[in-house]
C-alpha cells in the first residue's frame, strides 16, 4: 500500500499513457495512478484497462463518457481519491511533459518545506521550458505574473499543472464550488488553497513540451484563464466585505 496517488487525466492520450503509467510505477518510491478518461475514442481507456491486469493494485481508472473540461476531470478524480486513505493526491499530464522523476521530488518537500500544497515550477528559477515557441513560453510567463497580480499569491507558476495537495488541502477546498473547467482551473485551486491559508511551496522542475499526441490548448482556455481570474477575485473581495 502507498499514501500517495497520481491522477492522471486523459483524452486521446494512446501514444502516451501505458509509457507514463510504467514511468510512474518505475519509481523507487510507490505510487498509485488513477486515470480519468473522458471517453476518448482511440483507445485510451482500454489499454489502461488492459494494463490493470499487469497492476491490479496499483492502476485504477474512472471512465466518463464525454470530454467536459481538464478541471471536471480532476475534480471527479480528487473526489474517488477522497474516497481511499491517501494521504497526498498529485495531478500529472499524460504527455511527459511533466517529467515522471520529478513526483520523487514534489513528495519529498511536503517534508523538507512543511508545505500543503507543492507546486512542479517552471518559473520559481528562471524560464525552465523546453520545446516551446517563444510566444507561447512569453504568453505563459507573462499570465502567471499578470494572476499573482491580481491575486497576490506568493506563487510564481500559478498555472502549472504539475501539482501535489496533502489531503487536508482537498478536503478543505469546497470542490464543487471551484467554477473553472479549462487551464484557469489550476489557478482557481491554488488561489482558494492559499485564501484558506495553506502552506504553498515550489519546486523547480523542467517543463517539456509534448512530442506525441495534440495538444488540448484553445483560445476558450486561455480567455478564460485571462478574465476569469478577474472575475474569480472581485468574487472573493466582495464576499470578504460582506
Amino acid at each position: 500500500m502507498t499514501d500517495a496517488l497520481v491522477v492522471i487525466p486523459t483524452y486521446n492520450e494512446i501514444e502516451n499513457i501505458e509509457r507514463v503509467i510504467r514511468a510512474v510505477f518505475s519509481l523507487r518510491r510507490p505510487f498509485h495512478i488513477l486515470v480519468v478518461d473522458d471517453g476518448s475514442p482511440d483507445g485510451t481507456a482500454q489499454k489502461v484497462a488492459s494494463m490493470q491486469r499487469e497492476f491490479p493494485e496499483q492502476l485504477f481508472i474512472l471512465n466518463r463518457t464525454k470530454k467536459a473540461g481538464l478541471g471536471r476531470a480532476y475534480i471527479a478524480g480528487f473526489k474517488w481519491a477522497l474516497e481511499k486513505p491517501y494521504g497526498f493526491i498529485f495531478e500529472m499530464d499524460a504527455d511527459f511533459s511533466h517529467n515522471p522523476k520529478d513526483l520523487l521530488r514534489l513528495y519529498n518537500a511536503f517534508a523538507k518545506a512543511s508545505a500543503d500544497l507543492v507546486v512542479g515550477s517552471r518559473y520559481v528559477k528562471g524560464v525552465n521550458v523546453v520545446n516551446w515557441p517563444m510566444g507561447r513560453v512569453l504568453m505563459s510567463w507573462l499570465a502567471s505574473k499578470y494572476v499573482r497580480f491580481i491575486t497576490s499569491m506568493p506563487v510564481h507558476d500559478t498555472t502549472a499543472g504539475f501539482v501535489g495537495y496533502r489531503r487536508k488541502v482537498l478536503e478543505t477546498i469546497n470542490l464543487d464550488a471551484i467554477k473553472f473547467v479549462g487551464y484557469a482551473f489550476q489557478i482557481e485551486m491554488k488561489y482558494e488553497a492559499y485564501r484558506l491559508g495553506f502552506e504553498i511551496a515550489e519546486v523547480p522542475v523542467i517543463f517539456t513540451d509534448r512530442t506525441l499526441g495534440v495538444s488540448k490548448m484553445s483560445s476558450g482556455i486561455i480567455s478564460e484563464a485571462i478574465f476569469g481570474v478577474i472575475t474569480m477575485r472581485i468574487k472573493h473581495a466582495f464576499r470578504k466585505r460582506k
